[in-house]
């Protein structure tokens, strides 16, 4: 699988573009805003998008989803059902923000844990990784051992959980038994900031550590 990261809005959020080398077949993950910007990379990758995939349903991963989804004519797939109510919330989410209204959406297929979505000629694995929401899921590509993770980890980091029914317990157990797992060789795109690797973070993440160190 290949990919391509186009950072997006002051929130600094990784939108991913990936495709499948074979087919030129395409999807973006989590296109959270800047609409004009993320049509001029896909359009200098020549590929063809095929659907929009979202990690969860805050609004600076989500801004863009549903003009992007009508400009190219594809579905939205993705979170899980449990962060519909982040979805819904939209208009409430750019007042807050401050930010241009964005609409209540509603994807046109809800994920759940084990299932899979092709894009190409690549199959990714969903796992449903709550803690950050409710309804968090994040892709795998087990072939190229590459793990598009959301909010859920970060280099040095993991994913806030001070937000509505967000539960950093929760979300600790969710990287410990759903992603760790995966092998330390895996490479992770995160929601934001720079990529890492799994075993590098099972090694130096703070918040993975099961004995903080006495200073």
């Amino acid at each position: 699988m290949n990919y391509h990261i186009i950072p997006v809005t002051a929130f600094g959020q990784n939108c991913s573009l990936i495709w499948c080398e074979v087919t030129q077949q395409a999807a973006l993950v989590d296109p959270g805003g800047e609409a004009e910007k993320i049509k001029q990379q896909v359009a200098a990758k020549g590929v063809k998008l095929t659907q929009i995939l979202l990690t969860h349903g805050h609004l600076d991963h989500v801004g863009a989803a549903a003009e992007l989804a009508e400009h190219y004519g594809v579905p939205v797939v993705g979170p899980e059902k449990e962060d519909e109510f982040w979805l819904q919330g939209l208009p409430a989410q750019s007042q807050m923000f401050g930010m241009e209204e964005c609409l209540p959406l509603t994807p046109a297929r809800w994920l759940n844990d084990g299932e899979t979505v092709a894009v190409g000629n690549v199959t990714l694995q969903v796992l449903h990784c709550p803690g950050h929401t409710p309804g968090h899921v994040v892709f795998f590509d087990a072939r190229s051992q590459l793990l598009i993770s959301g909010d859920v980890i970060f280099k040095g980091g993991v994913g806030r959980s001070d937000f509505p029914r967000g539960d950093h317990a929760v979300l600790i157990d969710s990287i410990k038994r759903k992603l760790l797992p995966l092998g330390d060789d895996v490479t992770f795109i995160p929601g934001h900031g720079p990529l890492s690797t799994l075993g590098y973070e099972r090694l130096h993440n703070p918040f993975l550590q099961d004995e903080l160190p006495v200073w």
